[in-house]
């Protein structure tokens, strides 16, 4: 057991605050600690990296993780950070998403090992058996009105209006800590910094009800050093499920952070030591255009996120856009995939029945597509070699047919080195 994790997650930028003899606990013997994630999503998303990576560090320690799955409190809605009121879900919402969930905390948590296997709970089995006189009398007798409103998730949302559902939330989220406190002895609560007030209802309950001490820390929420949102793209969120976020566009999000943020990514978001880190920052340091901690960075979180067949098609999705590439690298992705790698750039869709006989390259050009505004223009694209189809370059008497239809049913146009389009060939209905 590694007895000074909370200095290494202190030095790692994990820490934000925590209850006083919370680091001296870790370091006696190994315990439980949890965090929380509401299932509001099928997918977790990169704001929910740093947490999962605490849970993978205190297990590395000794300690057990256990990820509390918000069953119950996602029907709730936690105010914590939001400026109105979230969509409430129901609850086969709730258990689709949670599958989801735990399918991702999977790829970062041991939940094998004969030691310290990681747990997952899900709050809605002590919750859900609640009545609403049992949680008026059991729950909403630990904490004063006077000492929730002293809460930062209520404090910020007074003004703009929040419900008594909202508000109910801080005795739900501290109820759990006392429930896991006397039925599993979990001593320990983490979360982001925006929880500490719920946190802190949670140690409140223990300390009122069992006359017990337990502990907490929360970490910083992550930003950018440019201010803006992190984990947003101009596409939205950068998600952790494949569909949502391809593993091309994942390794490319990390691959583009600053040198600044690339220098605080690399210790919250890997497992790396820290002198390999300390290495990598020196290198980095030295030789700062060869973007050697980006390029760690992106490779080890897609790779942890995707395995080895994510960080493949990331590469592959990369050799594509800025290397030498072949048809068989094309091959390899699906319809979804390509259109992702190629977000943005213009997509046409082609009726299989008009290659049947062959289609001329400048008709599919200019009158298929809209690649080029005439066939005047697109012969004198063809004569001057700047058109390839899929990643072939072709001549002026070029003829398209089902042959250039690859597996995933795309057709992939280049024009000149940059501008990419994707003809997507659609079957005749049977």
């Amino acid at each position: 057991m590694h007895k000074d994790v909370f200095q290494e997650l202190e030095w790692r930028g994990m820490i934000h605050n925590h209850v006083p003899g919370t680091a001296e606990r870790l370091s006696e013997k190994p315990t439980k600690v949890y965090i929380g994630f509401d299932p509001t999503s099928d997918s977790l998303h990169v704001g929910s990296l740093v947490p999962i990576m605490i849970l993978a560090h205190l297990q590395r320690a000794g300690h057990t993780p256990v990820a509390l799955i918000g069953g119950a409190t996602a029907m709730v809605g936690d105010p914590s950070g939001k400026s109105k009121e979230r969509n409430l879900l129901t609850a086969k919402e709730i258990q689709y998403n949670m599958f989801g969930i735990r399918k991702q905390l999977q790829r970062f948590l041991d939940f094998e090992s004969e030691d310290n296997a990681a747990v997952i709970v899900n709050n809605a089995e002590w919750l859900g058996k609640f009545n609403l006189l049992d949680f008026i009398r059991d729950i909403g007798k630990m904490v004063t009105v006077n000492t929730m409103m002293t809460k930062e998730s209520v404090k910020k949302r007074i003004e703009t209006g929040i419900s008594f559902t909202e508000f109910t939330y801080q005795l739900l989220q501290g109820y759990d800590f006392l429930h896991l406190f006397k039925t599993i002895d979990c001593e320990i609560q983490a979360g982001g910094s925006d929880q500490w007030g719920n946190i802190t209802t949670g140690t409140e309950m223990i300390r009122k009800e069992l006359g017990k001490s337990a502990y907490a820390f929360t970490c910083p929420l992550v930003t950018k050093s440019d201010g803006g949102k992190f984990g947003k793209t101009e596409q939205g969120n950068v998600w952790l499920d494949p569909k949502r976020t391809s593993p091309y566009a994942f390794y490319q999000f990390w691959l583009n952070t600053s040198d600044e943020d690339a220098t605080k990514y690399i210790k919250l978001f890997t497992m790396l030591d820290r002198k390999v880190i300390e290495d990598l920052i020196t290198a980095h340091q030295q030789e700062p255009h060869h973007r050697a901690l980006q390029k760690e960075l992106a490779e080890n979180i897609t790779t942890t996120v995707h395995g080895q067949e994510g960080i493949q098609k990331a590469e592959r999705a990369t050799k594509l856009l800025f290397g030498k590439s072949e048809r068989s690298d094309l091959d390899v992705f699906t319809a979804q995939e390509l259109s992702q790698i190629f977000d943005g750039m213009p997509q046409f869709e082609l009726a299989e029945d008009i290659l049947e006989n062959g289609l001329s390259m400048d008709e599919m050009l200019s009158g298929v597509t809209a690649i080029c505004e005439s066939k005047s223009d697109a012969r004198r694209a063809l004569k001057e070699n700047s058109i390839q189809v899929n990643k072939k370059r072709i001549s002026l008497d070029y003829v398209c047919t089902k042959k250039d239809i690859m597996s995933n049913g795309i057709i992939l146009i280049q024009r000149g080195k940059k501008k990419y389009f994707l003809v997507t060939v659609v079957k005749k209905p049977e």
